[in-house]
This record gives structure tokens, C-alpha cells and sequence, in this order.
């Protein structure tokens, strides 16, 4: 059963509690949120489902696949309590929040469903003297050198497509000094990277400040005295805020990259997303974008198999890929959902054609990506190093994100540790990976290396 490793952190606690997360970053976050919670109410958190006396399941519920792989982790936990391995099965997160009255149905094994954010219920259940309500206390595993940072709740967008604002509400910005906060104590317990993220980044501060404020936060979080790397993810392409550009620029803390999902690249089809910008609009911003921040490296997301997307709408979105040259893409198979405006659209185009397109616009995409790589062969750049791995170091450059972009493998003549940041020579290259030499000594984080938790008040 996939699962999040956790150490033990407490002696006295009454229960030991193993946490199972699925889905996405900012679910990684709320998991860590509540394990935090947890420390502070005398819960013990389990590394191993065996040695739990309840299990807590954080699931996703964004589209089918995710949805499968959250109900395979249930049934499997649904199991182990038949077993008798484990005393008590509980279930939060997205697909909780959003089919609660259908999974207690079809799963009765489960003690109890909660939502996205229900941390203080969480707690009153398995501990029913739980103590603390108010403070959100962010548990960050040992030897945490790159942690996410979630910078506000729910969506405010119309996507037709997306379940999000269903499961997670309209956008909540959280306060930027709590943001803060936050920063400089992962910065504390040793984190040196920082990966923004939220449903729509671009959007913060609107709700709160009347002004979009995400310029003003990434400077600040830039100036967080430990913090190497700050990495913009999910940034919402319509009513793009321009103002963050010349910061991204002018700051070597932010890295020269940023995540901003498309979806799609028809007019057509964008127009039926209700997505509020054309192609040719999305071409000038990634050209200005380009412009004002040299060598930046853009990564996007696109849906395949929209109920509009006939083939010409595909080939169109087909020769945008190839046209714009995004540095990093993902693609996924368009997922029909409850709650959104384009279920009554169906599902019309067949299951097959749909992973045809994906296998299409990926070796398109191969194809760029194993140039773009061919063309850093023989220049030097700084890597983050993650992991060692049968004496090679696994390590990630400026232009790639953790857990969905390529990364780098490092041979080096001086021992490396994770966290650490050292400057290697490329040397050779695969379609998404490269490969390169160490050439100087490794600049080594300095923080704690027990597990720790950062104490900050909850949003809402």
C-alpha cells in the first residue's frame, strides 16, 4: 500500500497512528499538517502500517485514475483490519470530502470519513482529550531538504473540467506573515528549497488583499536567510500577473522556472473549458514570459480527450507543442466528473484514442526535451542532490521539480549528502535525464537533523 515514511517522534504517546498519503503536494502538506497535530496531542506516528494501531488515509480524488488508486489503498487497509493488524481505518482527504455518503456505504470497514481539512475532528476521534484546536503544527520529516509550501486553499476559476472547487471551496489566500513563518522555520529545520504551490498560486492575494500579491510574497520568501531555491508551481495562465516576472529575474534564490498548466492549446476547445484565454493569447504571454526571464524553463500540463477535442482540435494542440517548446510537459487523459459543467458534455471520445493522442504528444515532446538536453552537454550548472543510489547521486537541476521533471546523475570524486549543492559539468544526455561529473565541493545545508515540526496557525 503506497504510504508517506514517518519516524517516531513521541514516547508517551496513547495510540500510534500510520498516515498514508495520495494525490498531490498539497495533500503531501496537509498530511503533514495533521501529523504535526497529531505530535502535539500525545499521538505516536508509525513508520510501518504493522506497527499501527490506526491508519489515517489522505486520498485523492481529482480524476478516475487518482480515484482508483485511493479506493485500492482503502480496500487494502480494509484488509489488514480484518486481519486484526490494525485497530482502526479512517479516511480523509479529496474523495472523502467529496463521496463520503457513497464510500460509507461501500466500505464499512472504515471507522470514520473526514474532508480536505477536518484536522481538529481528525484528532478528536482518535484522541478524544486532544488539546489542541487552533494551532497547525507542519510535521517535517527527518532530513527534509525541499518541502512544499502552500500558499492558499481552494479555487476560484470556472474550469469546466475540474472537481476542485467542489471538493476544496472557493480560493482562500493564507496570510502572507503566516506564509512567512512558515518559510523561515522550514528554513530552520534545514530545508533549503521551497516549491510554492496551491490550486492557482497566481491568484494569491486577491481574496485577501484586493490585489494580487504574489510578487510581494516571492521577494520575501526570497530574502528567507537558509532558503537556496524558491520554485513556482501552478500558475493559472489567464489574468497572468506580470509583475512577478522582473522578480523572478532579478532574484537568484527563484529558480529560472515555472509550472503553469494549459490544458489545451484549441480555441475551441479552451472555449468549452471555460479556461478564459485563446492560443494565441497563451503564445504571446510564453513569449513575453521567455523575454523578461532568459532562460527560464517552462512546464505545462494538457488534457487529451476534452468531449469537443476532434482530431483537428488535437493536431492544432499538436503543432502548439511542437511550435512553443515547452521545456517540461505532462499529459493526462481527459476524466469525466460529477459536479462539473462538462459532465453533460459525455464522454465521447474512446478510451483507446485518448492514451493514441497522450503517446502522441509525448514523443513530440521526447523530441524536444532530447534536444533541449543534447544542447546543455559540455556546460556547467548548480544541482540539488536527493539521493545516492549504487554510487551514483541523483540529483535535480534549477530546471526541474521534484517528483515530476527528470533529473540529473552525478558522479562525484567527494562524498555528497542529501540537501546539498554542488556544481557539475554535463556530460551526457538521455530524451528527459542528464548525466554529469561533480567539479567542485558540495555546499552542505546546515539545520537539524531530527525530525521537527513547524508550529503555525490554521487558515479558515
Amino acid at each position: 500500500m503506497p504510504r508517506t515514511a514517518l519516524h517516531d517522534i513521541s514516547t508517551t504517546a496513547q495510540k500510534r497512528v500510520h498516515v498514508v498519503t495520495l494525490g498531490c503536494s498539497k495533500n503531501t502538506v496537509d498530511s503533514e499538517t495533521l501529523m504535526g497535530m497529531m505530535r502535539h496531542n500525545n499521538i505516536l506516528l508509525a513508520d510501518e502500517v504493522e506497527d499501527a494501531d490506526a491508519v489515517v488515509i489522505n486520498t485523492c480524488g481529482f480524476i478516475d485514475v487518482a480515484k482508483e488508486e485511493s479506493v485500492q489503498a482503502i480496500l487494502e487497509a480494509a484488509e489488514l483490519k480484518r486481519q486484526g493488524t490494525i485497530g482502526q481505518l479512517y479516511v480523509a482527504g479529496c474523495l472523502s470530502e467529496r463521496y463520503a455518503d457513497d464510500l460509507r456505504t461501500e466500505l464499512p470497514e472504515v471507522d470514520a470519513f473526514f474532508g480536505v481539512t477536518d484536522f481538529a475532528r481528525i484528532l478528536k476521534t482518535i484522541n478524544p482529550n486532544h488539546r489542541i484546536d487552533l494551532l497547525g503544527d507542519r510535521y517535517v520529516p527527518p532530513g527534509t531538504r525541499s518541502a512544499y509550501l502552500k500558499i492558499s486553499e481552494g479555487c476560484d476559476n470556472p474550469c469546466s473540467f475540474c472537481a476542485i472547487p467542489v471538493m476544496r471551496g472557493g480560493h482562500v489566500s493564507r496570510p502572507m506573515e503566516d506564509v512567512l513563518i512558515e518559510a523561515q522555520r522550514l528554513a530552520l529545520s534545514g530545508v533549503r528549497e521551497l516549491v510554492v504551490v496551491a490550486q492557482d498560486t497566481t491568484y494569491y492575494g486577491l481574496d485577501r488583499y484586493g490585489r494580487r500579491a504574489l510578487a510581494e510574497l516571492l521577494e520575501k520568501l526570497a530574502a528567507v536567510r537558509g532558503i537556496e531555491w524558491v520554485r513556482l508551481m501552478y500558475a493559472y495562465p489567464a489574468k497572468f500577473p506580470h509583475d512577478i516576472l522582473p522578480v523572478i529575474a532579478s532574484h537568484p534564490t527563484i529558480c529560472n522556472y515555472m509550472d503553469m498548466p494549459i490544458q489545451h492549446l484549441s480555441d475551441v476547445v479552451l472555449k468549452s473549458m471555460r479556461r478564459g484565454i485563446t492560443r494565441r493569447t497563451l503564445a504571446k504571454l510564453i513569449e513575453t514570459i521567455r523575454r523578461e526571464v532568459p532562460g527560464i524553463a517552462l512546464r505545462t500540463t494538457l488534457i487529451v480527450g476534452y468531449p469537443n477535442e476532434g482530431e483537428a482540435e488535437f493536431e492544432e494542440m499538436l503543432d502548439a507543442v511542437r511550435e512553443l517548446e515547452f521545456d517540461r510537459l505532462g499529459a493526462f487523459a481527459y476524466s469525466q466528473e460529477e459536479s462539473t459543467v462538462a459532465h453533460d458534455l459525455n464522454d465521447p471520445v474512446p478510451a483507446e484514442v485518448k492514451q493514441e493522442r497522450i503517446a502522441r504528444i509525448m514523443e513530440a515532446q521526447r523530441e524536444i526535451s532530447a534536444r533541449k538536453n543534447e544542447a546543455r552537454v559540455g556546460t556547467r550548472e548548480r544541482v540539488f542532490v536527493e539521493s545516492e543510489q549504487n554510487g551514483e547521486y541523483i540529483c535535480r537541476s534549477e530546471r526541474d521539480a521534484p517528483e515530476v521533471d527528470g533529473e540529473v546523475y552525478v558522479t562525484s570524486a567527494a562524498a555528497l549528502e542529501p540537501g546539498d549543492f554542488v556544481e557539475v559539468e554535463i556530460t551526457d544526455t538521455a530524451d528527459y535525464d542528464l548525466f554529469a561529473e561533480a567539479v567542485g565541493a558540495p555546499d552542505r545545508a546546515r539545520g537539524r537533523e531530527e525530525g521537527s515540526y513547524v508550529a503555525l496557525p490554521v487558515v479558515g
